[in-house]
């Protein structure tokens, strides 16, 4: 039903734009990586854009991805999930009106669910090869997998705006909310070369109902600075993901690439999660990540990291080092 209904909003989308003055692009990426977990991953990802000149932008994203071992682990997690075959990721369609105007953009379709910093771009294609802890789906707090079919629609100014989203889970991965109508508000403001945000999320769990009683709501709070080649940012939210529980943490990570340092981009993250419950199911873990991205050539690039974790694990050994390949590559119609 998630593909049939993507697809077809798409389809419609497409019918309804005219013809003149429209600018299509398709992008392509496919990714390899192997970790000391024992865990090798591949995955494919096509994404077609397109944009008229009345201010409707299109985007159809599509992912298909596999790993060696059903062992649970976070790694390559970014973005898609590794397994499960084929899946739509987004399908929306979004008007931009004028600059001057309050309301900046509305969007419907199938969409990321917009709680801080939450574009595939922001995790996927910077270097690092694992999540967030605070973004894998079985810790208790928000999922890369989260996705909305909804409406969403952004007021205000250049620099401070309101985005409100109201929809029902779409979810792809290990973390699947139960069916429901979920609201999301983030104000974003910013400041020079500082962005910090504030979001807002009520929407239902992904545990079974029959232990998992209530409603998931976190609020949290996310920042980034950019200057000279160094980017600084991090999120944290709290919140309970269902009645009589709590979960708390965020991440900050450092990002260098500065001209001496040529292809090679510097990572550096550390993160905590806390998850209150009754006893013997509270979690607490942190983890420390360091590693680097290098340009290869044109689209082709490849990144290493190491981790080490303390606490319940999202990898199956303390330390874990991993390492990955990708090649993208766009076309301009």
């Amino acid at each position: 039903m998630t593909r049939r209904f993507a697809a077809l909003m798409f389809a419609c989308l497409l019918a309804a734009v005219p013809a003149y003055g429209q600018s299509v692009a398709a992008e392509v990426s496919q990714s390899v990586g192997v970790s000391s977990e024992d865990i090798a991953g591949a995955g494919t990802q096509a994404r077609v854009l397109g944009e008229t000149a009345s201010g409707l932008r299109l985007q159809l994203e599509g992912a298909w991805g596999a790993r060696s071992t059903e062992t649970e682990s976070d790694v390559f997690g970014t973005a898609y999930p590794y397994g499960g075959g084929f899946q739509v990721i987004e399908a929306y369609g979004e008007y931009l009106f004028a600059p001057r105007q309050w309301v900046r953009s509305v969007k419907g379709g199938r969409y990321r669910t917009p709680f801080g910093i939450y574009a595939a771009s922001d995790h996927a294609y910077i270097g690092f090869l694992r999540p967030p802890l605070i973004r894998y789906g079985e810790y208790y707090a928000l999922s890369t997998g989260y996705l909305e079919h909804g409406v969403d629609v952004v007021v205000g100014a250049p620099r401070l705006s309101v985005e409100l989203s109201v929809g029902t889970p779409g979810d792809v991965g290990e973390a699947i909310r139960r069916p429901g109508v979920d609201t999301v508000v983030r104000a974003e403001g910013t400041a020079g070369s500082l962005i910090v945000g504030v979001s807002f999320i009520d929407t239902t769990p992904y545990m079974p109902e029959q232990w998992a009683k209530g409603r998931a709501r976190f609020g949290g709070v996310d920042a980034r600075w950019m200057g000279g080649g160094v980017q600084i940012r991090g999120e944290w939210l709290g919140g309970q993901p269902f009645d009589g529980t709590t979960t708390t943490g965020g991440y900050a990570d450092v990002i260098v690439h500065r001209p001496v340092m040529g292809p090679v981009t510097a990572l550096l993250r550390a993160e905590r999660l806390a998850y209150a419950a009754p006893e013997p199911h509270e979690l607490y873990s942190h983890r420390y990540s360091a590693g680097v991205r290098i340009r290869v050539w044109k689209g082709l690039a490849a990144a290493i990291g190491v981790s080490h974790q303390a606490g319940q694990l999202t990898q199956s050994r303390p330390t874990a080092l991993d390492f990955g390949v990708s090649y993208s590559a766009r076309h301009d119609f």
